[in-house]
């Protein structure tokens, strides 16, 4: 385990708001209570908050809370994609404060609902990143107008099509974006990954709200969907 990795499972292991003797967590994490110790001091001088001593235990205290409603979408936009600048930079304290920062603000967002497991918290590269925010503008833009829009879109089982979409919302789910829409070629529902999203072009053509295809019924039946699996 690199160091880097070993640091981001410390902080895991002591945020649950319960001491933890450096012995337990160096069992934990296979190495020796001086590596928790050298650890330990490496996090603090890095402003990671840990109270604690030796032969005490140490604990993860989080003073600062960042309320959810501060951010706006394009707020969080820039965040993700600064956060993915940092995970470039050598410095392994700076990378770690960016792991943490983007686990806590997927945690406390409001817009964030229920990730499937699949999409996770994986770390993208910078350019994967870049490239994915760089269609943010034409979706804004489209969602505020109603206005159609025609995408490339690369799934996750490797397949390429072009679509004919309603944008309705985007969504933040901890370094995943996500497109919600009404599928004109499918004519149903469908989350696009703006990462997978390979072109984005404007039609010209607006449309309206018509009753079965509106983010609110998109939101409904996610909710009957996740009811019928809890029922199964």
């Amino acid at each position: 385990m690199r160091r880097s990795e070993r640091l981001t499972e410390i902080v895991e292991i002591i945020r649950d708001g319960r001491l933890h003797l450096a012995r337990d967590i160096a069992e934990a994490l296979e190495v020796s209570e001086r590596t928790i110790y050298r650890d330990i001091a490496t996090l603090i001088a890095s402003g990671v908050p840990v109270d604690g001593e030796r032969g005490v235990g140490y604990m993860l205290r989080e003073p600062v809370f960042l309320p959810p409603l501060a951010l706006s979408m394009t707020e969080l936009e820039a965040l993700s994609l600064g956060m993915s600048i940092v995970q470039e930079v050598a410095d392994e304290e700076l990378r770690l404060g960016a792991k943490t920062l983007h686990e806590k603000i997927a945690s406390h967002a409001l817009n964030r609902r229920k990730s499937p497991e699949a999409w996770g918290f994986g770390l993208y590269e910078f350019k994967r990143v870049r490239d994915g925010l760089k269609f943010m503008p034409t979706l804004r833009h489209a969602i505020r107008n109603r206005e159609v829009l025609r995408i490339g879109y690369h799934s996750l089982s490797d397949k390429h099509s072009q679509r004919s979409i309603r944008p309705l919302q985007t969504d933040y789910w901890g370094r995943v974006w996500t497109l919600s829409a009404w599928c004109e070629t499918r004519g149903d529902f469908r989350a696009f990954r703006i990462d997978r999203i390979t072109d984005c072009n404007a039609t010209g053509t607006t449309f309206t709200d018509e009753p079965g295809k509106t983010i609110e019924d998109y939101l409904r039946h996610i909710e009957e969907t996740m009811r019928t699996d809890q029922h199964h």
